[in-house]
This record gives structure tokens, sequence and C-alpha cells, in this order.
């Protein structure tokens, strides 16, 4: 039996997984800053179901996933899950300077018994990556994020960067010292907001 997550077909066994992982971060959030208590009646759908659309966005031949500054795991964590049934040969690496998040991300990977490398070094600290597919959510503006992906963004790679309301002004200031190609993706969370997939970045 199939069900439907954000628009992707997963498993029974997929949607356990992510249930044990949103009881994980409820937990968890009351003595670590993981996600905005705000937010976190919510969960569902203002981490999960919002990370989840990013792997539909995604090419599906990746072999090695990076997602940057992933604090409580999104959406790399969610990515993990999704991939451990669509793409159980893919490699994803979290990377999150902060040890405790960095705990909390390497707990949730081990008790969903997905495959997550987890690094908790600044992201230039860090060797090149390599990645097929880059991720970062609530991170940086797009000129840091174009930055970051000049250091992990293989030749070919695509990055996938959720943005809000002035996504239009963020693309506008990094075109000053960029060139690249984007996509938009509507946001199936909120309306105001997107997925930019970026390739082909270089400088000027």
């Amino acid at each position: 039996m199939s069900l439907s997550y954000a628009g992707l077909d997963v498993s029974r066994e997929t949607s356990d997984r992510l249930k044990h992982y949103e009881g994980l971060l409820k937990k968890w959030n009351k003595a670590i800053n993981l996600v905005s208590p705000s937010t976190i009646s919510e969960a569902k759908s203002r981490h999960f179901i919002d990370s989840a659309q990013i792997y539909g966005v995604a090419a599906q031949d990746w072999k090695i996933w990076c997602d940057l500054g992933s604090g409580g795991g999104f959406p790399g964590l969610v990515v993990a899950i999704i991939a451990a049934e669509k793409n159980p040969d893919g490699m994803v690496t979290l990377v999150e300077s902060d040890q405790r998040k960095a705990t909390f991300l390497r707990t949730v990977a081990r008790e969903t018994g997905v495959n997550a490398t987890v690094i908790s070094k600044r992201i230039e600290a860090i060797d090149p990556l390599k990645a097929d597919v880059l991720s970062a959510r609530a991170l940086a503006p797009l000129p840091m994020l174009l930055e970051f992906c000049q250091l992990h963004l293989s030749e070919n790679g695509q990055a996938l960067f959720p943005k809000g309301a002035t996504w239009q002004q963020e693309v506008a200031e990094a075109r000053e010292a960029w060139s690249f190609s984007h996509q938009v993706h509507t946001s199936i969370v909120d309306s105001s907001s997107v997925i930019l997939s970026i390739g082909g970045i270089s400088r000027g």
C-alpha cells in the first residue's frame, strides 16, 4: 500500500519513519531550539511536507545529496528517509556545526534506520562535498548560498533552495555577482514561497 506525501507515493514504512522523526522532534525541541516553538504544532505541514516537496523537485538520478545548515534536519533528514525507499544507493550528508543539533540528527538517523552522514563542522571548513544535489533551508541569502555552491556542488549539480516572498529580490541581488540558470517551483505549503532550482553557477 502506497501513501501520498507531498505528492510523492511512499510506503507505510517511510510514513512510519517520518512519524517517528516527528515525535523525536517534538520531544527534543523542548530542550534544543530545533524549530520555532510556534511551528511545532504544525510540524507536519510546516517542516515535513515542506521538506518532502524539495525531494520531489530534485533530479532523480543523484548519487550524493548534501544539506547545509541542517538544523533540525529540514530538508536533509526528510530527504534521507524518503531516499531510503526511492533511491537506496544515494548518499545523504548533513552539515550542522551546532554539536547538540548534530547529536539530534544522528539520533533520528539511527532510530529510523536510514543512511545519513552528519558532519558537525562549519560549511567553509570541510573538504569539497561534490554534491549532485545541494540544499539549504532558511540558512542564508542567495548570494551567500552560491558561495557555498562553489565549494560543495559538482560541476553539473543542482542546488535547491526554498525561499519566501522576497525571492525575486534575492535572485536580482545574486545576479550582480553570479551567473546561473534557475527554475521556480511554487511551494505547495505556502503560495508566496518557492523552491529555486539553480544550476550553471559561475562568478560574473
